[in-house]
């Protein structure tokens, strides 16, 4: 089909993904597509894969989709969360030297089987800035425990440009200051960009938040370490804490009434930065955005593990229940499974029979719970 270009792949899970094969430069032959409409066509791989029945998550359908029309080039960058949701990143290196990567994305839906091999080993992801990734110089090769898909000096690089380096004291957009709730006797203070809304608080699982102030980065983070020093309030929680509290957590009542009394404190101390503005109490809740009802109906009397390691060949099999930040949530026959979506970055994955068990390296995920039965986020022997 002279003139046309392929419409790559499709299909709920992989929607609006660019085909990532060089029908110029490699002389690719098009086909006509039946499924999508007259006129469109696909290559050889994309045009199988469009052949095949797929629903709103078929991941089978999906990665050997990306296999056929791309080859072995695409590796797994991880979770991101924008202002559409959760979504299952992809990137393989560009032509040429100092090339940027070619990107791309699935979208991750609950309900629907996840199942994926593992194929050769971990390579660097690069650095990603203004929504673009630059290509890992060396490939450097990633122990496959890291939750960082990065090599030390891509990450560093990475780290220069965060906001919890200080390296951004001039930077003229405004700032959030938060606060963040992930189980009882759980919340945190951070700081984050103010037209990233609450992206930063999906990114880490923030089950529920409250805004405490608007103004320059310099004022959020003298409000910041105002809390810490006079609250005790931390700017961190452990990973590990918030998943074994995350499907036996209190109503949503209980939560924003934590949080309110924490927001409450806060407007009662002296030393507020005067250039930063006192935002109302609004707290807002993640239980839908996480799927954390369907994830504490399947928890309930059952057994909780996490994955530590991928590696090649390792099967991951499951129904996926919901993503919270980094996490995504599976339910399988031996109970839930939590797997970090930062161990996947790296990683080349192609489709695995949705009936597998999964072979990849486990923990168990223990909750202490108290007299009523609420967890206490204390996790036995493992942290």
């Amino acid at each position: 089909m002279e003139g046309a270009s392929c419409v790559g792949l499709d299909g709920g899970c992989c929607r609006g993904i660019p085909c990532g094969v060089d029908h110029v430069a490699t002389g690719t032959p098009l086909a006509p597509i039946i499924a999508i409409g007259e006129g469109e066509a696909g290559c050889p791989g994309c045009a199988r894969f469009w052949r095949r029945p797929v629903g709103p998550w078929d991941v089978v359908g999906a990665l050997r989709g990306l296999v056929e029309a791309a080859g072995d080039g695409w590796r797994c960058t991880g979770i991101a969360w924008g202002p559409e949701g959760a979504r299952l990143g992809w990137c393989r290196a560009g032509a040429g030297a100092g090339s940027r990567d070619v990107e791309r994305a699935s979208v991750p839906a609950p309900g629907r089987p996840l199942a994926f091999a593992v194929e050769g080993g971990r390579v660097c992801t690069g650095v990603s800035r203004g929504g673009r990734r630059t290509v890992c110089p060396v490939g450097a090769a990633v122990p496959a425990r890291s939750t960082s898909g990065q090599c030390a000096e891509c990450a560093r690089l990475d780290r220069s440009r965060s906001v919890a380096a200080d390296t951004r004291a001039d930077d003229p957009q405004p700032y959030c200051v938060y606060l963040a709730y992930f189980g009882p006797g759980l919340l945190k203070v951070g700081i984050t960009a103010a037209g990233r809304g609450a992206t930063r608080l999906l990114e880490q699982g923030a089950v529920a938040y409250s805004l405490l102030g608007r103004g320059p980065l310099m004022a959020a983070r003298r409000a910041e370490e105002l809390l810490g020093a006079a609250l005790g309030v931390k700017d961190r929680v452990p990973y590990g804490v918030k998943r074994a509290v995350r499907a036996v957590l209190p109503p949503v009542g209980e939560r924003f009434a934590e949080l309110a009394a924490l927001h409450a404190r806060v407007a009662a101390l002296p030393g507020w930065p005067e250039s930063l503005e006192r935002e109302p109490c609004e707290p807002v809740d993640h239980t839908a955005a996480f799927d954390l009802d369907l994830l504490a109906a399947r928890v309930s009397g059952g057994r909780q593990g996490e994955v530590t390691e991928l590696g090649d060949g390792v099967v991951v099999a499951g129904e996926l229940l919901g993503v919270a930040g980094p996490d995504l949530h599976l339910g399988t026959e031996d109970g839930v499974l939590v797997l970090d979506g930062r161990l996947m970055a790296g990683w080349r994955l192609r489709a695995a029979d949705p009936g597998q068990r999964t072979t990849a390296a486990l923990r168990d995920l223990a909750v202490r719970r108290t007299a009523d039965g609420e967890g206490q986020g204390v996790q036995d022997g493992l942290f």
